[in-house]
């Protein structure tokens, strides 16, 4: 079973970045549509973004124009560049499958926390 590895999280300023990245442990990970879901207290997990194979890319409207999610596949790593962070980003960020469901497996996920 992979295992995948947020980091990165933190506490940032309303207008601030953050970078995340998510590393995993098995090759197959680079032939998988990996997306980037997030859960904010009280509410149900979201995918924010995702990124296919071959480099393809999709947002949730809340965060295009903001987040930029990449994968280097030899590094066997996803990120996600979050920009002009708004309070509203504040939740917990977690890597998985983009088609991953509550009953999936999922990760610890890290904090994002964005606050003045």
């Amino acid at each position: 079973q992979v295992q995948l590895v947020e980091s990165g999280g933190g506490l940032v300023q309303p207008g601030g970045s953050l970078r995340l990245s998510c590393a995993a442990s098995e090759s197959w990970f680079s032939t998988a549509n990996i997306g980037w879901h997030r859960q904010a207290p009280g509410k149900q997990r979201e995918l924010v973004a995702l990124i296919t194979p071959t480099g393809f890319t999709n947002y949730a409207d809340s965060v295009k124009g903001r987040f930029i999610i990449s994968r280097d596949n030899a590094k066997k790593t996803i990120y996600l560049q979050m920009n002009s962070l708004k309070p509203e980003d504040t939740a917990v960020y977690y890597c998985n499958l983009a088609s991953a469901t509550s009953r999936s497996s999922w990760g610890q996920g890290t904090q994002v926390t964005v606050s003045s």
